[in-house]
């Protein structure tokens, strides 16, 4: 046999550049936006050409699909997909973003029919993710989520190897053994990066667990991606951590501590912003990150108010935010970028029908800071009662802790330590509770009574009481 570097036949791709690689600078982009029945186009249209132009496209040509029913074949019909066909040539383009997501049948259909690489919303947000990934957890949350993407799509690298021409000994299948040989690579490489996210998460569940000895609330940043969360995170912190003025600026969990509020020191997390059908591939690998907005004590729901769409995307934060296990979280709604609506004013109300607090401000000017402080102190004042607690000398770091927090009301000094009456919300009781359980009789009281602001004699320092509970559960009287 003296057939040597056989051709590859590829009848469905036309000669010259490979219109599968990527290009070097920006990509000419065809958007194709599949809409349903009543759906704004005008809305769907300008956050798709935002996510494109997030990723470094030049957006050349606009398709939109009324679809009652997805094509299984291709997602939208065929008459449209010649109009993308044709419309690639005109412009050469390079790509063809769908603001669907694709099966791997269907993208490869419009690949094989537009004869250029085709991404669908998934790809795209997750391309983008992965140009924003800075730190270590987040490049290992974005290549997990890549590779769970990809390992349905990998067929198409391969195809050319299942039609090589001559069927020679030595040349039969080697398309199906890469591509087996492929797959098995890729699910190590999941393995590896699931180990790897274990493993970071036990070090953010360790950082939780100490924040939590520090008995220091902590309220979380969320909302629709570019609403303002971290320029909001600045004026509130003086962090100067990155913000600008597109999608998906900032990947990375932040947190950073806020001093000077009437109900004492706080933590505040900046998370990563939410979008529409949000790819469950991206919340499954964020799932440490978003962690943070799940064991948050208050949730700060940040919303661009000039968008027109605005109600809209708080039900999808919203939904998101169930999916995550958040949903029943407190929350304050923070109606952000009010400088870009004519006439409106700082201010503080409540939603019609409902009792959420909402705060209207300006991140970007500042304006309005001061009412979000006092909507957030009046919010955990609100939770906090009054509780008679022991601390014996030996455990001064409690005491110093409740100072840090403005929680002592009063103090009365024994030989044995220090009766305290102090103030907390319901989480920082129960947290010095299960730090007496874990670690004896060093708490020895906590009164979980409420009293009124003016009954100054249930709180009378002397002895510990006797009804007071035993942190092992029941009273001293029923443990003796």
């Amino acid at each position: 046999m003296n057939e040597s570097n056989p051709q590859i036949d590829r009848p469905d791709i036309e000669a010259g550049p490979d219109p599968f690689s990527r290009a070097r600078g920006g990509e000419r982009a065809i958007l194709l936006v599949p809409l349903a029945t009543g759906e704004d186009a005008d809305g769907e249209i300008a956050e798709f050409s935002e996510l494109a132009a997030s990723a470094g496209a030049q957006v050349v040509a606009v398709v939109t699909a009324r679809i009652n029913r997805p094509h299984s074949a291709t997602y939208v019909g065929s008459g449209k997909v010649e109009e993308v066909a044709t419309l690639r040539q005109l412009h050469d383009a390079d790509v063809v973003l769908v603001d669907q997501a694709l099966s791997p049948v269907q993208e490869r259909n419009l690949e094989r029919h537009c004869k250029c690489r085709v991404i669908d919303r998934t790809g795209l947000i997750l391309d983008i993710f992965a140009q924003r990934a800075r730190s270590f957890e987040g490049k290992l949350q974005v290549e997990l989520a890549q590779l769970r993407h990809l390992s349905t799509r990998l067929v198409r690298g391969w195809t050319h190897l299942e039609r090589q021409r001559g069927g020679s000994i030595g040349l039969r299948g080697p398309g199906e053994t890469q591509l087996e040989t492929d797959r098995r690579l890729l699910a190590e490489r999941v393995k590896i990066l699931k180990r790897r996210l274990d493993q970071v998460q036990v070090q953010r569940s360790q950082s939780r667990r100490s924040r939590r000895r520090g008995e220091l609330p902590t309220l979380a940043l969320v909302g629709y991606t570019n609403a303002g969360k971290s320029t909001l995170f600045n004026q509130l912190t003086g962090a100067g951590v990155y913000a600008a003025d597109q999608l998906f600026a900032t990947l990375d969990p932040t947190l950073r501590r806020i001093e000077g509020l009437p109900c004492g020191p706080l933590l505040l997390a900046d998370t990563v912003g939410f979008i529409r059908e949000l790819p469950h591939e991206v919340v499954a690998a964020f799932r440490s990150t978003l962690a943070e907005a799940r064991e948050a004590d208050l949730l700060l729901h940040v919303v661009d108010a000039a968008d027109p769409e605005h109600t809209e995307r708080i039900r999808q934060v919203d939904a998101v935010l169930e999916e995550i296990g958040a949903g029943d979280l407190p929350r304050i709604l923070v109606m952000n970028k009010i400088d870009c609506l004519e006439g409106r004013v700082p201010h503080r109300d409540r939603i019609d029908g409902d009792n959420q607090p909402r705060v209207w401000l300006s991140a970007a000017k500042g304006e309005g800071m001061d009412l979000l402080f006092e909507a957030i102190g009046e919010h955990f004042a609100e939770r906090r009662l009054r509780y008679r607690l022991f601390v014996p000398h030996s455990q001064g770091s409690v005491r110093a802790a409740l100072y840090r927090q403005q929680a002592i009301e009063s103090e009365a000094s024994t030989d044995e330590g220090w009766q305290l009456q102090v103030r907390l919300g319901d989480a920082e009781a129960n947290r010095l509770r299960q730090r007496g359980e874990a670690d004896g009789l060093l708490i020895r009281a906590i009164d979980v009574r409420a009293a009124d602001d003016d009954d100054d004699d249930a709180f009378d320092f002397g002895e510990p009481p006797d009804d007071t509970l035993d942190p092992r559960g029941g009273s001293d009287d029923a443990a003796a």
